[in-house]
């Protein structure tokens, strides 16, 4: 099963536990997070259920390539991390 972290600067906002999910795409992983927290769906998707403009997954050090559907491949033994990206000067 596929294990998924959230960096510290999103858990300052939203309770983000670390997670070990089953799932063959970033979809399905996440997706399985979501139901056990609702509420940290809303933040790092938006209300078509893509990746928001300032959130990234890495997936076994790789960045996301599909931020609509989240299709890229999970295996088991991937490490998914979800990042707020920062911006500003």
């Amino acid at each position: 099963m596929a294990t998924v972290v959230f960096t510290p600067n999103i858990q300052r906002h939203v309770a983000c536990p670390q997670a070990v999910v089953e799932g063959r795409t970033v979809r399905e992983v996440l997706d399985a997070v979501f139901a056990a927290n609702p509420q940290a769906r809303g933040y790092v998707l938006d209300d078509q259920a893509a990746l928001r403009k300032h959130m990234i997954v890495f997936v076994d050090g790789v960045a996301v390539r599909d931020r609509q559907r989240l299709s890229d491949a999970v295996s088991d033994t991937s490490r998914v991390y979800v990042f707020q990206a920062l911006s500003g000067g």
